[in-house]
């Protein structure tokens, strides 16, 4: 696909909309408000990406690298089937193909940065005033690949900061925790690059994973290697069908096969709910029990439907003493034992564990946590499988994210300029003029507009990219570190 053709399709003829001699225009993009509760800063993540597969790969093989003669054919073939004929000229077409590369300059915050709400993440110009044009031709694009993999970074983050805190608090392995939260998204995806991107970010805040393209992602654009460092993993696990398979009537053989015989050692994670969760509770485990605490390992059991927090915690509703009154955790807990952490709350034996990968949210998560501290168990006693309900349940508007010119030149004139609706409720007011961020006394960053054009070459925003060349570049590894330095 010719890449000209990633855009809207009012952005066809902006050209020749903006002022006769315009030279310049100069926009950002910058997450505006949230849409989730108590989240006021919005992790940077996947400009690299954008930029490696995007600004470099895709306009080299789809655009620039093919003959002018036809690059400017396929094009004018689109439009004028799209516009109608003669609606606009292509000149600035082929004065582009004959540039070879993009005339735009990328500042930039850090990948993995925690950015404050109204605060841009980069700001993006042109280098050449015949091509003022491209600048914002490339909103559409970019602002396509960015918001997802910024906005599943931020939810991830969430999350780690729920287990981290409920960890410290009931006494459980913080180290655990990296791998507490699992993804189980990748199915539910609007396709593969969203399940790429969204896995990727994931990995940024948690090493458990079932999107494994996310790391031949992370391998493929943020430097990482897996023969050097853990990106992601998993561990063996069933599904249903391998558990219908083995029949209802031998349900429990199943079990004692997969535990004895195909694993005999190390973790395995076992679906339990094809039929009847509390019989394996209250039956099976009881009797492979001694089969379980023999293992150099540990059980997995993963109930996979109804109200996840009934399930794990208890449901108060349900008769006294009975399992579905108890939970998971409590009824596995007498079945194996376990320890008391260092404050005092209880710890499931080793040999044995729960994940629950099903309808889990941000909400669920933190009420799971709260409830089994309220009933004296570590709140690292359960694995969470982070789905496409928490990264797929959302759109660019769940942080608000938007590309707005803030600046430009006309006749070698700057023009600062500003979108600052009176119908709107003041979220899609924009900053005015050029931009320079820094940090203030306590750490914070800040934003400063309608600075000058010296102030502006100041501040946190680096330039990483200009005239087709990534000028730097980061690694996994150095967002994980900068991300662990900064929460």
């Amino acid at each position: 696909m010719n890449t000209l053709n990633l855009a809207d399709g009012y952005k066809v003829d902006h050209r020749s909309q903006y002022p006769v001699n315009t030279e310049m225009v100069y926009s950002n993009w910058t997450p505006r408000n949230s849409r989730i509760e108590g989240v006021d800063k919005v992790m940077f993540f996947g400009l690299q990406y954008f930029i490696k597969q995007y600004l470099q790969d895709d306009f080299d093989r789809n655009f620039f690298s093919k003959p002018k003669d036809m690059v400017v054919h396929e094009y004018k073939r689109r439009i004028e089937s799209y516009l109608g004929k003669g609606k606009i000229t292509y000149k600035h077409i082929e004065e582009l193909h004959s540039l070879g590369y993009l005339p735009v300059e990328i500042k930039a915050l850090p990948e993995g940065t925690l950015v404050p709400l109204r605060t841009p993440m980069l700001t993006i110009k042109n280098t050449d005033s015949k091509f003022f044009w491209v600048t914002n031709f490339l909103e559409t694009i970019l602002s396509c690949i960015l918001w997802m993999p910024c906005t599943s970074a931020t939810i991830s983050l969430q999350y780690r900061k729920i287990l981290d805190k409920y960890a410290l608090k009931t006494g459980g392995d913080i180290s655990a925790v990296q791998f507490q939260a699992h993804d189980f998204s990748f199915r539910g995806m609007a396709g593969l690059e969203a399940a790429m991107m969204s896995g990727a970010a994931h990995l940024l805040n948690f090493s458990g994973t079932d999107t494994i393209p996310a790391i031949d992602f992370l391998e493929t654009y943020y430097n990482a290697n897996s023969d050097r460092e853990l990106i992601g993993a998993s561990v063996p696990a069933t599904e249903h069908s391998v558990m219908c398979m083995g029949t209802e009537n031998d349900e429990l053989g199943t079990f004692k096969r997969l535990i004895t015989d195909v694993y005999p050692e190390g973790i395995v994670s076992i679906v339990s709910d094809t039929w009847d969760f509390w019989k394996v509770i209250t039956e099976y485990l009881p009797a492979l029990k001694e089969s379980v605490i023999k293992r150099d390992g540990k059980v997995v059991i993963r109930p996979d439907s109804g109200d996840p927090v009934k399930i794990i915690c208890g449901d108060s509703n349900a008769e006294y003493g009975s399992p579905e009154y108890k939970g998971a955790v409590e009824c596995l807990y007498e079945i194996f034992g376990g320890d008391i952490t260092e404050k005092g709350y209880r710890l499931l034996d080793s040999h044995i564990g729960l994940i629950y990968g099903d309808s889990i949210t941000i909400e669920r998560c933190k009420e799971i946590c709260e409830r089994l501290k309220n009933k004296g168990f570590a709140s690292t006693n359960v694995v969470f499988g982070i789905g496409s309900y928490t990264y797929q349940y959302v759109t660019r508007d769940t942080f608000g994210f938007a590309i707005k010119a803030t600046y430009g030149k006309v006749n070698g004139n700057g023009r600062e300029i500003y979108k600052d609706p009176k119908t709107d409720n003041g979220v899609k007011r924009s900053a005015k003029g050029l931009l320079t961020l820094f940090k203030n006394s306590n750490g914070d960053i800040v934003l400063n507009d309608m600075v000058n054009e010296e102030k502006e070459r100041e501040g946190l925003l680096k330039t990483v990219y200009i005239n087709g060349k990534l000028l730097s570049e980061d690694s996994l590894s150095n967002i994980r570190k900068r991300i662990t330095e900064n929460i």
